[in-house]
């Protein structure tokens, strides 16, 4: 399987916008092939921030999920509220525990 972390800073004020796209791209990868989890949570000590945590069932579905229908359009939505650009997620091995 494969795990993704990642941490989203939102521009003052605009977190719960980010979290809203991120979520509303949680639902149109929630149907595609490999998807078992797509969490969006926040931090209530850092404001901004917005973590996203994924598991599928490998990389590939993972990267095919970018091209479902309305995904990047979300992407592109998301992308002026971010302050600055996106770091990269961490790719994180799974040994496994409750669900998996």
């Amino acid at each position: 399987m494969y795990l993704l972390h990642g941490k989203l800073i939102a521009k003052e004020g605009q977190a719960k916008a980010l979290a809203d796209i991120l979520l509303e791209a949680s639902q149109l990868v929630s149907t595609v092939a490999g998807c078992k989890l797509y969490v969006i949570g926040k931090d209530e000590d850092d404001l901004n921030a917005v973590y996203i945590t994924e598991i599928w069932n490998n990389k590939e579905d993972h990267d095919n999920s970018l091209k479902v229908g309305g995904v990047r359009e979300l992407i592109v939505k998301a992308m002026p509220l971010l302050d600055g650009p996106p770091k990269k997620g961490q790719e994180l091995q799974i040994l496994g525990g409750a669900g998996i």
